[in-house]
Formats: structure tokens, sequence, C-alpha cells
């Protein structure tokens, strides 16, 4: 090994996985965009894994069945498990509704080491179906669209999750602190 390479890997900081979970429109990339900004002030390497992104791009062809999101959320959980095993936050803003397919990252994430923070981000329905941020609650009411997460399609709310965060009752910027200080807080920072 070269002095280089050791100067490399030992400039390394600990990444981590941020996974914000929550009905659609309740906020969670938004939240992420906001901490990523706060993260890379701090000189921190981030990535957002947005969650229509990587349906685009790494899950093209999945549907919507409960095997289908939980492929979905398997990918999603190895990226961002890569990519913070080398350094990077990543943050996870993805619906992610069932509990089972949360715990199996989780548990991918504990069995490399990789320390893993979930977040759920709490918006009730009724605030999330007036938001309606890509349209979806208008086209479920209209009966263009079924399957709706937390309208007729089940969402299972994180037990215990490392934080909770009721976004209708405080700015972006307060959530994206919250979260901000519960990874200093763990020494993620």
């Amino acid at each position: 090994m070269t002095a280089s390479s050791t100067n490399q890997e030992t400039d390394v900081t600990t990444g981590a996985t941020v996974w914000l979970t929550g009905l659609p429109s309740a906020g969670k990339t938004t939240i992420a965009h906001e901490l990523a900004a706060r993260l890379r002030e701090q000189g921190r390497r981030v990535e957002v894994l947005d969650g229509d992104e990587i349906r685009e791009f790494l899950s093209a062809g999945l549907g919507f069945s409960r095997e289908d999101r939980h492929t979905n959320v398997q990918r999603i959980g190895f990226v961002a498990e890569l990519l913070a095993r080398n350094g990077v936050t990543a943050l996870v803003p993805v619906i992610a509704p069932y509990a089972d397919s949360r715990d199996a990252v989780r548990k991918r994430h504990g069995a490399n080491g990789t320390p893993y923070v979930e977040v759920h981000v709490a918006t009730p329905v009724e605030v999330c179906s007036v938001r309606d941020v890509k349209g979806l609650y208008a086209k479920q009411a209209a009966g263009e669209l079924t399957g709706l997460t937390g309208v007729d399609d089940p969402y299972e709310e994180p037990e215990t999750p490392d934080l909770r965060i009721e976004s209708q009752n405080q700015t972006v910027q307060e959530s994206a602190a919250s979260v901000f200080a519960l990874l200093s807080e763990r020494g993620l920072l």
C-alpha cells in the first residue's frame, strides 16, 4: 500500500443511510433535499435516492404489487447500504409501505455494520391529500387510480422509528434540523 492510498482510506468519513418513510406527499423528498444541503455545507458526501427516480432507472418494469414494492425497496436498500458503507450519507425518501421490507433493509445494514436511521415522516393522510404534490389523491378520488398507499392500499407505520416527524407542525427547515441533530447525536456527522 502506498502512502497516498493509506491517506485516502483514512480520509473516508462514516457514511449512513437515513430512510425517510411516509405517505405520498408527506414531505419526505423535500426534507431530504433540505437535509442534503445542510450536510453538504458541513462537507459531507451526500446522495438523495429519490423513490421516483429509482423506479424510473433501477426498478423500471416493476408494478405496485406487494412483491414488486418489496423488490423495489430491497434494491434501494442495497444501493443505500453500498453508498453508506463507502462514506456517503444516503438519504432515502421512499414510501416503503411494508414493515417487513423496511426491516430487511435495516438488517442488511446491521449485517454489514453500516449505520441506519429510520425517520417516519408521519404526516396525516388528510394533510397529504391537500398537498397532493403529484395529483395522486385527486386521481384516486376521481376513480382514475387504485392502490394508493394509505388510502386503498396499506401503509404500515413504523412502530419504533429512530425519529418521528410531524411535518404539518413544523417547517421543512425544522424537520431537516431534527434529523441533522439525530445524526450529530449518533456521531454520524
